[in-house]
């Protein structure tokens, strides 16, 4: 076995030379990772960048580095736009609860992901073969050349972490808006780290930690399944637990709720349009142009795809150019084309995102019919539409019964996870704010301060 030590100080060219003989096999590849990683911190580096800069895909390890670390970005910043929109469509009252919310879940996305969910995702070894994975604390300090292969490592250990943790709190994001308005801060909070810390990672690790859906030949790209239909269905089941807001459905019939702010919901809408160029194109997992820029196409054809029918439906059935619908076609379009973004055409994906916007806009008014209360149509746009996106891989050449199996299993895991959670929280802390609470609004009631000042002198219903 090579002293790596010895090597720090070797010409780069006879390094590299020496590298590849190395790992000729995988035999060889996992001895030189083992030689590598027991090598002082500072020998790991002198070999880490000598390697790399004797070689021809050095700048290209560079440009894919950097462009995952761009997309992580991106994908941090639809946190802000799920913050706006979901605090757009609810009543002002509660825009401090709102944003409250997702405050808590970035932050606490990000560490249960760093303590526990990474290792879990993708497991360096099974509990139950493709099926569970514990978790452990992320620590990258000893695998300096990623964690694929000395032969093409895209993007260091730590770039992986922190793309994967700006998804990870995504699934606890969607279920925050569908249960608005309603909800006890602490009891949401506890269940926001329930949610990612075990379930999210647990259901990833069957696709995109090597699991079971994995070895079915399961397509979903981005995470139509794994991230949307599994945060829409988990949203599904506490709403069904915890019940509609009151006044919402009488006697009469329906009752409208109607958001605060559609133009903070509309800023909400594009900067989560933007942040997905990082969510799909980031998930190309390097900068290779010609799929970087498909996927960009493939993305945005989808989404006004989904804004033009979604427009048009709604016009047609309630008989007005609603926004909200069409705000909700642009996130259907999206939701729709993850799964396939690198597979389909961009014909597809405009007839994706168009079935899409339809389809938004009919199980919006469905589940309206059904007393089931979302205020931001979040388990039609995440839950429904994410189904029918891997579903639409076919039209890529993936196998039908692979992705209906595996988005019923997906589906299915996150509705029951999320029902015995809110089950259980209910049933000891409570999950509902009080009568009175409700209808005062929580921003004063649990948070002391109103979103805006002017409530406090002149109180509004809404």
């Amino acid at each position: 076995m090579p002293d790596w030590a010895d090597y720090v100080a070797a010409e780069p060219d006879a390094l590299w030379s020496d590298i590849q003989e190395l790992v000729g096999s995988d035999e060889t590849g996992d001895a030189a990772k083992e030689a590598i990683s027991a090598a002082s911190d500072d020998a790991q580096k002198a070999i880490y960048d000598n390697v790399w800069a004797a070689s021809s895909g050095f700048t290209g390890f560079i440009v894919n580095n950097l462009w995952i670390l761009v997309s992580a970005a991106l994908v941090f910043l639809m946190h802000l736009g799920f913050a706006s929109l979901e605090s757009g469509l609810c009543q002002r009252k509660n825009t401090v609860n709102v944003l409250f919310k997702n405050c808590w879940i970035i932050s606490i996305g990000v560490l249960t992901y760093f303590v526990w969910g990474f290792n879990a995702h993708y497991p360096g070894g099974w509990v139950i073969d493709g099926w569970l994975a514990f978790g452990s604390p992320a620590n990258g300090s000893d695998i300096l050349l990623s964690n694929t292969n000395l032969y093409n490592p895209a993007y260091v250990y730590w770039t992986d972490f922190i793309f994967q943790a700006m998804f990870a709190a995504t699934a606890a994001t969607i279920v925050s808006g569908a249960v608005a308005e309603r909800i006890k801060l602490g009891a949401f909070m506890i269940y926001a780290v329930i949610l990612v810390m075990i379930g999210y990672p647990l259901a990833g690790a069957w696709h995109w930690g090597g699991g079971i859906l994995n070895s079915w030949g399961f397509a979903d790209f981005a995470g139509s399944t794994v991230v949307h239909a599994f945060g829409g269905f988990a949203a599904l089941a506490a709403v069904l637990v915890l019940g509609p807001r009151k006044g919402k459905y009488t006697k009469n019939g329906t009752k409208p709720i109607l958001g605060h702010s559609l133009p903070l919901a509309t800023i909400g809408v594009f900067l989560l349009f933007l942040g997905w160029f990082g969510f799909n194109g980031g998930s190309v997992l390097s900068a290779e142009p010609s799929t970087v820029a498909h996927v960009f196409v493939t993305t945005t054809l989808a989404a006004i795809g989904g804004a033009i029918t979604s427009i048009f439906t709604s016009w047609i059935v309630i008989k007005k150019p609603d926004l909200s619908m069409s705000l909700n076609g642009f996130l259907a379009g999206l939701v729709g084309i993850t799964a396939g973004a690198d597979i389909l055409s961009s014909w597809q994906a405009l007839v994706v995102g168009a079935l899409a916007g339809i389809i938004v806009v009919f199980s919006i008014l469905i589940l309206d019919k059904l007393k089931i209360d979302d205020p931001v149509g979040a388990i039609s746009v995440h839950g429904v539409c994410g189904i029918f996106g891997t579903l639409a891989c076919v039209l890529g050449g993936a196998d039908f019964l692979v992705q209906l199996g595996g988005t019923l299993l997906v589906c299915a895991f996150g509705f029951v996870f999320s029902f015995v959670t809110f089950f259980i929280l209910k049933k000891t802390i409570g999950i509902r704010v009080p009568e009175e609470m409700e209808m005062e609004g929580l921003d004063v009631e649990e948070h002391g301060a109103p979103a805006y000042g002017d409530l406090m002198v002149n109180p509004q219903p809404n």
